[in-house]
């Protein structure tokens, strides 16, 4: 798998998120309380940013229309047959790195 840096471990404190721009498309990247997860930043209900959403522990409520997913595994808690696509994502030496 290749990856690809998207961030600084320093850029995004436990309970902020921000939306990353890759080849592959747009990326939702969270802190929950030190560890990092991704999704794609499109809500599945009409694409809102799920990047710019609120973030509580686990869970990002989209920013439009208030659809939320656990990012740790990609549920949707609005509409369980809808989940949103998960990356894995690896920090190493202050860097966090998505693997694609």
């Amino acid at each position: 798998m290749a990856r690809i840096k998207i961030a600084s471990a320093g850029e995004l404190r436990p309970g902020q998120s921000k939306v990353v721009e890759t080849d592959a498309g747009a990326v939702a990247l969270f802190n929950v309380g030190g560890s990092f997860f991704a999704t794609s930043n499109t809500c599945l209900h009409k694409g809102g940013p799920l990047g710019e959403g609120s973030l509580d522990n686990s869970v990002v409520t989209c920013p439009w229309h208030g659809w939320q997913y656990d990012i740790t595994t990609g549920e949707n808690l609005t509409n369980p047959s809808q989940p949103v696509r998960t990356h894995k994502v690896v920090v190493e030496n202050g860097s966090v790195f998505l693997e694609i």
